[in-house]
């Protein structure tokens, strides 16, 4: 791979940026987590399929990425870089492409895919996963036997 053209104040910048645990990613776990909901962290949902998940929610099937607007190329926020464009045009086409085939492969498999964006509000987007894990979670015997006694 060619070395690209690039300052030392890039460098030492880029070479900082987090891939996990991310501020976005952790008050979204705190408040789901304030919320009763359980989970994992950086998980394969699918055995097979080389793709992590930021937060997996594995009985009822629900993955979510957070994905940052300049990695992932956020509609509202994307910046396309001047200096080695390119490579960089390249490189962040090839993640939104890699995003929609692992959304593909995902809901193939029986998952549902939240994706956040590193700009939403993180109570607004808590929002959006708990309801995405509601829809899809298998109520446990004992509400079923208390739904039963209401209806009869």
């Amino acid at each position: 791979m060619e070395r690209l053209e690039t300052t030392a104040g890039v460098r030492r910048r880029m070479s900082r940026q987090k891939s996990r645990n991310t501020g976005v990613e952790v008050a979204l776990r705190r408040l789901l987590h304030a919320s009763g909901l359980r989970y994992r962290i950086h998980r394969r949902p699918v055995k097979g399929v080389r793709r992590e998940a930021d937060i997996v929610f594995g009985p009822a099937r629900v993955a979510v990425f957070v994905d940052g607007c300049f990695w992932h190329g956020c509609p509202e926020h994307a910046t396309w870089p001047r200096n080695n464009a390119d490579f960089w045009r390249t490189k962040i086409e090839g993640n939104r492409n890699r995003d929609l085939d692992t959304d593909a492969r995902l809901a193939a498999a029986g998952w549902a895919v939240v994706r956040i964006w590193e700009h939403e509000d993180p109570a607004e987007a808590a929002e959006r996963v708990r309801a995405a894990v509601a829809e899809r979670r298998t109520p446990d015997p004992a509400e079923m036997n208390a739904l039963q006694d209401e209806l009869v």
